[in-house]
């Protein structure tokens, strides 16, 4: 039985990679540290999960030798960088650059008329999420989820299925009773470890990836409903 529908955010939700990408070039140049990420870049970055190890990863592959210095100096900038994106980001999710993809908004209502409950299992941090739900559904938008994990719940990014056990943790329900919905290969494989059959709705940055596993790959979720959900999951 189908009893719960569990969502990924950033890719999933809405199409908010652009949107990231600007932000961080944002804080780059706030910064003056002659960073510039062009999609393509930003495209290969995306297989590393979370923002700040992102950046890390980035730095360290201009500097090798980079170490942490007495104080913390390089988390400190990394922080920093990290503070400044998300603001840029906020604004632009406030000043309307984000909605959601086709079909998802009519899919949870259809699932919360009919009784399922539904979830959230992201990287991304707290206010991203905020952001992002409290524009697209209202101020009520926590009302609509029995559970959510994110960045900081779940420090343990994707593939790991942490953030994935955690909200099946909370939300009291077997990975057999739940389906969730991911855009990237590092998503499929953190749902898949924790045991949930998952729906991929590839976008420009993550077309590429590897989805073997997948219950469904799908463009969008525009037209698929909870009758059409309920066979695939039935069906395994």
């Amino acid at each position: 039985m189908l009893n719960a529908l569990i969502f990924d955010v950033d890719g999933t939700l809405a199409d908010t990679e652009s949107v990231h990408l600007a932000a961080f070039n944002h804080a780059f140049d706030t910064e003056g540290l002659g960073w510039h990420w062009d999609t393509a870049l930003y495209t290969r970055l995306l297989e590393i999960s979370g923002g700040k190890e992102r950046m890390l990863h980035h730095w360290r592959s201009l500097q090798p030798d980079l170490t942490e210095l007495g104080g913390g100096a390089v988390q400190a900038t990394i922080d920093r960088l990290h503070e400044l994106k998300t603001a840029h980001y906020e604004a632009a999710v406030r000043a309307g650059a984000v909605e959601l993809r086709p079909g998802v908004l009519a899919l949870m209502n259809e699932a919360r008329a009919q009784g399922l409950q539904l979830a959230i299992a992201t990287t991304t941090s707290p206010v991203n999420i905020a952001a992002l739900l409290r524009n697209a559904i209202g101020a009520d938008w926590r009302s609509h989820f029995l559970a959510i994990g994110d960045a900081s719940s779940s420090p343990v990014k994707k593939p790991h299925p942490q953030v994935y056990l955690q909200v099946l943790a909370d939300m009291g329900l077997p990975a057999s009773q739940c389906l969730a919905f991911e855009d990237s290969a590092n998503g499929l494989r953190s749902a898949t470890a924790a045991g949930l059959r998952t729906i991929i709705t590839p976008n420009s940055f993550t077309a590429h990836h590897d989805f073997s596993g997948a219950l469904r790959v799908v463009p969008d979720l525009g037209g698929v409903g909870l009758a059409q959900l309920r066979q695939w999951h039935a069906r395994g």
